[in-house]
């Protein structure tokens, strides 16, 4: 496994750190054990003017993380019973955030399927950004910590060939939605939604 991004490849343009992630590896490690999974698909959000951000709302106890240092993990609640992992992007005040939305599971499949018991098949296991946390046991306790040395890390994997990553507008969201911010790697067989269908 290579070494964990440092915190200089977060403190970008949030687009292109949404972009450069995918190929990625995410690890995540728990007492049941560690499990990871390759970026696949990702989406940006960009600060307090975008009203898909959870900045949008200001400086707020929920939002505190997106203001802090970039490479932080910002992990959200969400319609009470998911949790959603981000990289909290740029400098420190400037609340930005990629949300990791799908994963390629890698090492610890096993584990995925036991948290996963509904999932139809490996594709399953981390299509979708609820999913992969589930998946990789990525609860609240992390929210906050550095993603380049704590129990949830992303690590360098492997390059992506401009040709075969997508552009479209994000999903799943009611605000913005035709703001193109959601990257994918259009090869994929486990993005949440495959390329060119729904965009």
């Amino acid at each position: 496994m290579c070494a964990a991004l440092a915190a200089s490849f977060y403190d970008r343009r949030t687009e292109r750190v949404a972009r450069d992630l995918l190929g990625a590896i995410l690890r995540c490690e728990t007492p049941e054990g560690v499990a990871s999974g390759r970026i696949v698909e990702t989406e940006a959000y960009l600060g307090e003017h975008d009203a898909a951000c959870h900045a949008a709302a200001g400086r707020t106890a929920r939002t505190e993380v997106l203001y802090g240092e970039p490479g932080t993990a910002y992990v959200y609640f969400t319609y009470g019973m998911h949790w959603c992992a981000n990289a909290v992007t740029r400098r420190a005040g400037l609340p930005s955030a990629v949300l990791i939305r799908a994963l390629e599971p890698l090492d610890g499949v096993e584990l995925m399927a036991r948290r996963r018991p509904k999932a139809r098949d490996r594709r399953d296991l981390a299509n979708g950004p609820a999913k992969l946390s589930a998946a990789l046991g990525i609860t609240g306790e992390l929210n906050g910590l550095p993603l380049r040395r704590s129990r949830l890390t992303i690590h360098r994997g492997l390059t992506i060939p401009a040709r075969e990553i997508g552009v479209t507008p994000r999903i799943g969201i009611t605000s913005a939605t035709d703001w193109p911010l959601r990257f994918v790697w259009t090869e994929s067989d486990f993005l949440s939604r495959r390329y060119g269908v729904g965009r």
